[in-house]
């Protein structure tokens, strides 16, 4: 008999590791299976309740371990007390009534959300940089000023693992590990601690089985998928020259902070990432001594956990008490709206978008009319159209429009270039390719109603990817004559494309799901979290090159060994331009938080493109911060931000009050409750606006009252004295009032406070309203975007 929800406290959809025990688990209450086991802070503000913690905590360890002996998978005592153990359903709803625990529930499973990209953000900027600031070491030449700061800067990163003898982690010219540095290298058969080295600092692996009589797969630091060492060298990764996919996207690859340190906690297999795992990471990471965590993975859509069974956001949380800034992907599953994960205000949330990069393969019709396509592929096809080109509906019955195997006969493929539907889901483009390969055709051309911006790589067949209007050409070519012909041309990479960036479409969407006022729409490499909005920020994210393992050959041209570095899309590429740009930041600026981190990429970002015009959807729509959060990541804005909004820890604490959690719930969960901490008298969620937060969200907005939202920024624009001028960008319908309009500083690092009034010039305000605020001293520009709705 499954179990149901059990609310032991109180629950809230993603915000803090609340008391909140949650059962999704369709099991018989005799069978065992791995539960994680939350009790809140390993530290806490008074030595007796400490102890008493420690207490609670060995005496379950003890009473689980009496049972079994080999029950107990992960325990966690660095950044956060609990433990992991396999556990019976009933077993489980008797611990998490147990003094100390704040929540119970399943391992889940969680998901990965699977060069040029740096040279565009790097000009992708608008704010001039002094060659020689007062506050912050110059870099306008992009990084330059990093290699000889930034090298005592480590990133976690939580993903597959690492292949080691990428070249994108060689320690050429790096100095000394940090005498901070408590992490290890883990060994293996495959692994020794001779894989690490000043560049790779750290490898650890965690068991990723469910069952305790499984060999784990993965027991290595190893990468077997390639997705780890690509996150890896795209935000660390050292300069390597003549980086290409087979001469594909060729360049110079490098990380976003090429001196930064790696660490890597491989937490997933090819079954997906657990939780327990990720927890387990964290915890080590905490411990470790990591200044930056990136993780490009997360929830699926469909799980949607609530706060107190999020491993990301609990191990999140107690990361950021620990002054570690997290940033992890919004996930894949745009362009649905309320799609976002990882949207913890705590967390910096990444969306993806493109890069001014394109991989153009063109298709030539007979009479030599060019039709675009876009794809990778090494076709040794000749240039001159000599190809029968034939539509796969014409050359069988049934699915043979999709190019199934079994429907189309081989004597109308053999020898010619066929042109295939993508409407059936049903049929994936390797398994078209396949089919027509196996019957004998030359070439395929791939019509889809949105051909989208991700690239697709074929090793084993000329391909490319048109639009359906330009597929109708094709069909009317092919319909016109009686021997149609045509050729596919091999890959050619097109720079300086415009326009880019783009939002990818398969990127998640915000308003957040669960947290109405806070925007989070997606950092692409943007950052937004507070309100219906959605995510912090976007970065590039699209056919981005990087390194990969050098044992696949999957991705392997035919007679050739597999490539040192790859091709791949997601917004776990997004997230490691972002953690790359934060360990950048970090290093210039060793003492800021991580909020204040968070909110130099927002308030820098960008929304117009290379065109100068508005960011757009690749539907060709304008983009909103729904789909991009603050705007693009810049790479040399967050060094000098002018103003920072620091979210403290009253903030969040408060943020919980506003929520309904108690004064004993909310010192159980965070370690830096100041003792004489107590929720306001009105809490409310409609006062979630008012947390110091880099954007401004309001929800419930029906105009009949006014609305005010209080912030305070710190003055880090090197210059003492100064003075901020506000100016707003709002919509029809809505007026917005800053006070005071104009903030003067007197010194460094001074705090000034200000408020802006909301109210609507209309009776009955319809749909959501975007606008923003901006203050500026002539040098910095400091943006925050808001959004009312209704």
């Amino acid at each position: 008999m499954g179990m149901k929800s059990i609310s032991v406290f109180l629950s809230f959809p993603f915000l803090f590791l609340l008391t909140f025990i949650s059962f999704h688990a369709q099991t018989k209450a005799d069978e065992n299976r791995v539960y994680i086991v939350y009790m809140g802070s390993a530290a806490s503000s008074s030595p007796r309740s400490k102890n008493s913690l420690r207490n609670d905590h060995a005496l379950l360890l003890k009473s689980v371990l009496r049972r079994k002996a080999n029950a107990v998978v992960h325990t966690y005592r660095h950044g956060f007390s609990g433990f992991a153990a396999r556990l019976s359903e009933e077993e489980a709803r008797s611990i998490a009534h147990k003094p100390g625990v704040v929540s119970v529930f399943p391992d889940p499973l969680l998901k990965l959300h699977t060069t040029q990209s740096w040279e565009f953000l790097k000009y992708q900027t608008a704010l001039e940089i002094d060659s020689n600031p007062n506050s912050i070491s110059g870099a306008a030449n992009g990084f330059s000023s990093v290699s000889a700061n930034g090298s005592d800067t480590i990133i976690g990163f939580l993903d597959t693992g690492i292949w080691p003898e990428s070249e994108s982690f060689n320690d050429k010219d790096m100095g000394p590990i940090p005498s901070r540095w408590k992490g290890t290298c883990m060994k293996s058969d495959d692994f020794s601690s001779s894989n690490c080295n000043r560049k790779l600092i750290g490898a650890r692996f965690y068991d990723t089985s469910e069952s305790d009589d499984t060999e784990t797969e993965d027991g290595s630091p190893r990468d077997s998928q390639g997705h780890g060492s690509h996150v890896a060298s795209t935000a660390a990764g050292s300069i390597v020259q003549g980086a290409s996919y087979y001469g594909v996207a060729a360049g110079t690859a490098k990380g976003g902070s090429p001196t930064s340190r790696i660490a890597v906690y491989k937490v997933c297999s090819s079954e997906g990432c657990r939780g327990s795992a990720i927890l387990a990471a964290f915890d080590d990471a905490i411990a470790d001594g990591v200044d930056v965590l990136s993780l490009s993975l997360g929830s699926p859509i469909e799980y949607e956990p609530e706060l107190s069974s999020d491993p990301i956001a609990i191990g999140a949380f107690h990361a950021v008490e620990q002054g570690i800034t997290v940033v992890c992907s919004a996930g894949n599953d745009g362009p649905s709206s309320e799609t976002v994960v990882n949207a913890a205000p705590w967390i910096v949330t990444v969306a993806a978008t493109t890069i001014d990069r394109d991989f153009e393969s063109d298709v030539v019709l007979g009479g030599n009319k060019t039709i675009k396509g876009r794809g990778i592929n090494f076709s040794e096809l000749q240039k001159s159209t000599v190809y029968p080109l034939i539509y796969a509906g014409s050359a069988g019955k049934g699915n043979a429009r999709n190019c199934d195997a079994n429907s189309m006969v081989a004597e109308k493929i053999k020898g010619k270039i066929v042109m295939c539907d993508t409407n059936d889901d049903t049929y994936s483009r390797n398994e078209q390719i396949d089919a027509v390969k196996g019957l004998g055709g030359v070439g395929i051309i791939f019509q889809e109603k949105n051909p989208g911006v991700v690239v697709y790589i074929s090793t084993s067949l000329p391909a490319t990817v048109v639009s359906v209007k330009d597929g109708l050409d094709i069909l009317s070519y092919i319909n016109s004559t009686r021997n149609p012909v045509a050729t596919i041309l091999a890959t050619v990479t097109v720079t300086k494309y415009k326009p880019a960036p783009i939002v990818a479409y398969f990127s998640s969407r915000g308003p957040s799901h669960g947290t109405r006022n806070i925007l989070k729409a997606s950092k692409r490499a943007s950052d937004f979290q507070f309100s219906k909005i959605l995510y912090h920020k976007e970065t590039p994210g699209v056919n981005i090159l990087a390194a990969w393992m050098a044992n696949d050959t999957g991705i392997a041209l035919e007679g050739k060994e597999p490539p040192l570095f790859n091709v791949i899309s997601g917004t776990s590429m997004a997230c490691p331009h972002v953690s790359g740009i934060a360990a950048t930041v970090k290093s210039q600026n060793p003492t800021w938080s991580p909020s204040a981190i968070r909110s130099a990429l927002i308030t820098t970002a960008t929304q117009t493109d290379n065109l100068g015009a508005p960011i757009t959807t690749d539907s060709n729509s304008t983009a909103t911060p729904y789909d991009y959060g603050a705007g693009e990541v810049r790479t040399t804005g967050p060094l000098q931000p002018g103003l920072v909004y620091e979210t403290d820890t009253i903030d969040y604490l408060n943020y919980l009050c506003y929520y309904g959690y108690s004064i004993s719930q909310i010192k159980t969960i965070a370690r830096t409750a100041p003792k004489e901490f107590a929720c306001p008298k009105d809490s409310n969620a409609d006062y979630i606006s008012n947390i110091n937060y880099p954007s401004i969200a309001i929800s419930n907005f029906n105009g009949k009252k006014t609305q005010n939202v209080s912030r305070r920024v710190t003055n880090v624009a090197g210059d003492g004295e100064t003075v901020f001028t506000a100016t707003v960008d709002a919509p029809t319908g809505l007026s917005v009032i800053v006070i005071p309009d104009k903030l003067e500083f007197s010194k460094n690092n001074q705090k000034l406070s200000y408020q802006v009034v909301f109210s609507s010039t209309t009776s009955s305000p319809k749909g959501d309203m975007f606008g923003s605020l901006t203050w500026t001293n002539g040098k910095n520009k400091v943006r925050s975007p808001f959004v009312v709705s209704i």
